[in-house]
C-alpha cells in the first residue's frame, strides 16, 4: 500500500444532478469510501442554478428525471427549477451530502500518476487562490455544455439598439412589460420562453430558422398522483417510473421504426391545440421525429399563447439587425425592444478540465466509451453523459451504481488502480458507429471532441436505458476488460496488462 493515503477516496466534480447523486449512491452502497464534491458555483444543483429565465422548467418528466432512490413527491411531473432544487437540495440535507461540498471551487487540470494511483487535482477559488486535492478516484458530473461560452450563432448586433439577451445569462433585472420580443431559436428554451413571458409583452415572436417536432402533454401525471394517494410513496414513484420509462421507449422505438405514423400522431395534436387552420410549416421540420429530440409543450402552454394573440412563429432567414428588429430574407422586419438568441449550447467533454495521464494530456476524441461511463485504457476516471432520448437522471444512476461496485471490488481485493484495458489489435477490430444517431446542431457541430463510439458493448455509449440498465447490473465488474491491479512494485505494468488482454 502507498504510505500516505491522499485525500479522499473519490473526488465528484459538480455539484448537479450527476453529483448528488454519485454522492447519495456512495452513501447507501460505498459506506466506507471517503468522497468529496467541488462545485465551482456557489450553489448546488448545475444546470437547474445557472439557468434563471423567465419558465424555466424540466423538458422530461420528474419520474425519470428523479433518481431511483428519491420519489418525486410534487403533484406536477414537468416540474419548474425552483421545485427541482427544493428536490435537490432535501436530497444533500436528509443524506447527509452537503457537509461534503465545497463550493466556490473551479477545476482547472486533473493529472494521474500511475505510481501514485492518484489524481492531482488543480483548482481555483472565487478569490482567485489555487486548491489542491488528491483522489484515487474522479468521478466528472460536470455536464456536457460549456458554462462559460454558449454558442455563438455570429450575429451582427452592431446597428441594433435594442437589448439582446442570452437565456445562459439571463439579467435578473430584465424589464420586459409592454415590449415587442424576439426570441432567435426553437427549442427546448425558447419554447419554454415564450409562453413564460407572453402574459407581460405586448408581443412575443419566436423566429426559427427550422421548425422543431412538438408534442403537448400534462404537467401533472394522472396516474402518479392517483397512485400516490392509495399507496405507499415509494410504490407509487416506482411504478409511475417503470410506466413512463416503458413509454418512452416504445414511443422512441415506434418514431425510429414508424416514422410517418409519428407524424400523423403529432399533427394531431398540433390540431387540436391550434385548430384546423394553423399553417403546417411552421411545425414541419425537415428531419424525422426523433432524429432530434421532441419538444416538450406542457398543457400546451406555448400554443395556448399563439391562440391568445400575443405570440407567434415564424419561420425565416435572418437578412441583417437593424435599429428596431429583425430584418428578414423575405424583406419582413419583426420589429424588437429585446432580442433573445435561444440558439443554443456548445458541448465541452470533460467540463473543460486539462485532463492528463503522467503528464500527458488525455484526448477524448481518442478514446473509447467503455460502458457508457469510462474510457478505454484510462485509469479511475467515470462520467455521466445522460441520455439524448430519455431523461439524464437514468444514466446518471446506473452508472454511479455501477462505479459503486467498482469501488467495492477494489476494496474487496486491495486494489487501486481499474483500466478498462484496448489494445491495439483489440482496437483494429472494434467497428466504429456514431457516437450520437441525432441530427441536433449543438451535436453535429461537436462530434469531433466526443469520444469514440463501438457498435456493440461494452466499447459504447449506448442510448438505450432499459439495456443499459440490465447489462450495468448484471455482467461482473471484473470482466477481463476492466482490470484491477496495484500500484508501485506490485503492479503490472501497463504493457504487460494489454498484452494479457490480448
Amino acid at each position: 500500500m502507498l504510505a500516505t493515503p491522499p485525500d479522499f477516496d473519490v473526488l465528484i466534480v459538480g455539484a448537479g444532478i450527476s453529483g448528488i447523486g454519485m454522492a447519495a449512491h456512495m452513501r447507501m452502497k460505498a459506506p466506507h469510501h471517503s468522497f468529496a464534491i467541488v462545485e465551482r458555483r456557489e450553489n448546488l444543483g448545475g444546470t437547474w442554478d445557472l439557468f434563471r429565465y423567465p419558465g424555466i422548467r424540466s423538458d422530461s418528466d420528474m419520474h425519470t428525471l428523479g433518481f431511483d432512490f428519491e420519489p418525486w413527491k410534487h403533484e406536477r411531473s414537468i416540474a419548474d427549477g425552483p421545485s427541482i432544487l427544493e428536490y435537490l437540495n432535501r436530497i444533500v440535507d436528509e443524506r447527509a451530502i452537503r457537509e461534503h461540498i465545497r463550493f466556490g471551487h473551479k477545476v482547472l487540470s486533473a493529472d494521474f500518476r500511475e505510481d501514485e494511483a492518484r489524481w492531482h487535482v488543480e483548482m481555483e477559488r472565487d478569490d482567485g487562490s489555487r486548491a489542491h486535492l488528491t483522489a484515487n478516484f474522479l468521478y466528472l458530473g460536470s455536464g456536457y455544455y460549456d458554462y462559460d461560452d454558449p454558442y455563438d450563432a455570429g450575429f451582427d448586433f452592431s446597428e441594433y439598439r435594442g437589448q439582446v439577451v442570452h437565456p445562459q445569462f439571463w439579467p435578473q433585472d430584465l424589464d420586459y412589460t409592454g415590449k415587442k420580443v424576439v426570441v432567435i431559436g426553437s427549442g427546448a428554451t425558447a419554447v419554454t420562453i415564450v409562453p413564460a413571458m407572453s402574459d407581460k409583452v405586448e408581443k412575443i415572436t419566436m423566429l426559427q430558422r427550422t421548425p422543431t417536432w412538438m408534442i403537448s402533454r400534462p404537467a401533472k401525471d394522472g396516474l402518479a398522483n392517483f397512485l400516490r394517494k392509495i399507496l405507499p410513496e415509494t410504490w407509487a414513484y416506482a411504478i409511475t417510473r417503470f410506466k413512463n420509462i416503458r413509454m418512452q421507449d416504445f414511443t422512441f422505438k415506434v418514431a425510429r421504426e414508424k416514422p410517418e405514423k409519428a407524424k400523423e400522431n403529432l399533427y394531431k395534436g398540433l390540431e387540436k391545440a391550434l385548430g384546423p387552420d394553423y399553417d403546417k410549416a411552421d411545425f414541419t421540420p425537415p428531419y424525422n421525429p426523433w432524429e432530434q429530440r421532441l419538444c416538450l409543450v406542457p398543457d400546451s402552454d406555448f400554443f395556448e399563447a399563439m391562440n391568445s394573440g400575443k405570440a407567434e412563429v415564424v419561420t425565416g432567414h435572418i437578412e441583417r439587425f437593424e435599429s428596431n428588429g429583425v430584418r428578414l430574407k423575405t424583406g419582413e422586419l419583426l420589429e424588437a425592444d429585446i432580442i433573445i438568441t435561444a440558439t443554443g449550447l456548445k458541448m465541452c467533454v470533460a467540463g473543460k478540465i486539462a485532463v492528463s495521464l503522467n503528464g500527458e494530456p488525455v484526448d477524448f476524441s481518442q478514446r473509447f466509451y467503455y460502458k457508457g461511463c469510462m474510457f478505454s485504457n484510462l485509469p479511475n476516471l467515470a462520467v455521466v453523459f445522460g441520455y439524448l432520448n430519455a431523461s439524464w437522471t437514468l444514466r446518471a444512476d446506473i452508472n454511479s451504481d455501477y462505479i459503486c461496485r467498482v469501488l467495492n471490488h477494489m476494496r474487496a481485493n486491495g486494489s487501486d488502480l481499474a483500466r478498462p484495458l484496448l489494445s491495439p489489435e483489440m482496437q483494429a477490430d472494434i467497428e466504429e458507429d456514431d457516437i450520437y444517431d441525432f441530427s441536433s446542431g449543438y451535436i453535429q457541430r461537436a462530434k469531433d471532441i466526443q469520444p469514440k463510439n463501438s457498435t456493440s458493448f461494452p466499447w459504447r455509449l449506448n442510448q438505450e436505458y432499459v439495456l443499459d440498465r440490465k447489462q450495468m447490473k448484471e455482467d461482473p465488474v471484473d470482466d477481463g476488460l476492466l482490470t484491477f491491479t496495484r500500484a508501485g512494485a506490485n503492479a503490472t505494468r501497463a504493457e504487460e496488462q494489454l498484452e494479457a488482454a490480448e
